[in-house]
């Protein structure tokens, strides 16, 4: 287990703030939040308060990139608009942002502060999904060994992989994902289901009873997510010393 994460952790042009476990629990986990287009970190520190989450200190990070004269950030590498819409398109490249976020996890989380990638998991929202999904396939990609390849899962809440992840990997990534999105009205298309199928081993897609892909809106929503959360989350109240984990 590592110990709880601190601010001077992590480079110094990070913008992030960190939420300790709940009831002065150890730190047994790391949840990473990654917030949609446009926003910043402030509105995923609140999510990691109301989450709660025993034993698991959240991370809310700030999108690398300013967007505009809009006072907020994003995750792509450049601000490209959708001809068909208008608005601003999330797959916007995310060499910067993958880049940034490995390194968090493999020099500061991991060499730092002496977690487990299994102890890390990532929740993200829109371009914050899509950032996240990418950064698990590229740790797998990299990863010199098994243990250092799966993540404890990925949350995405409507988004699928980026168009720059591979279209297919022969040996599959390990860590476990659930993406939610609208019944319709969604970007997590047939074809994006499909892609997360040929780099993940393990895929949930979670469909609302409504339109659109925003947050959960309530406890049938929400219910998918908590639980993987439980489900993949660590414990170690109740072990008794000198036990050894298997698996």
């Amino acid at each position: 287990m590592g110990r709880l994460p601190v601010v001077a952790d992590f480079p110094s042009n990070a913008v992030l703030a960190i939420v300790p476990p709940p009831e002065n629990d150890p730190p047994t986990n790391v949840l990473i939040l990654l917030h949609g287009l446009g926003d910043k970190h402030a509105s995923f520190t609140k999510l990691g308060q109301q989450l709660n989450l025993p034993e698991t200190a959240c991370i809310a990070i700030q999108g690398p990139a300013s967007l505009m004269d809009i006072d907020g950030f994003h995750w792509g590498d450049d601000i490209i608009f959708d001809s068909t819409t208008g608005g601003i398109d999330a797959d916007a490249g995310f060499r910067l942002s993958t880049a940034m976020l490995k390194a968090m996890i493999e020099e500061d989380l991991v060499a730092k502060c002496g977690y487990r990638t299994r102890e890390i998991m990532v929740f993200g929202l829109g371009q914050g999904g899509m950032a996240g999904l990418n950064v698990a396939a590229a740790l797998h990609q990299s990863a010199k060994s098994p243990s250092e390849a799966e993540l404890g899962g990925v949350i995405s809440i409507g988004a699928g992989l980026p168009a720059e992840a591979p279209a297919a990997l022969v040996n599959k990534c390990k860590t476990p994902i659930v993406v939610c999105g609208g019944s319709r009205d969604s970007t997590v298309s047939p074809a994006a289901e499909e892609k997360l199928e040929h780099i993940f081993e393990f895929v949930e897609v979670k469909r609302y009873r409504r339109p659109g892909d925003t947050m959960p809106r309530d406890r049938d929503e929400m219910m998918p997510i908590m639980q993987f959360f439980a489900r993949r989350l660590r414990s170690t109240k109740g072990v008794p010393a000198g036990s050894v984990e298997i698996g």
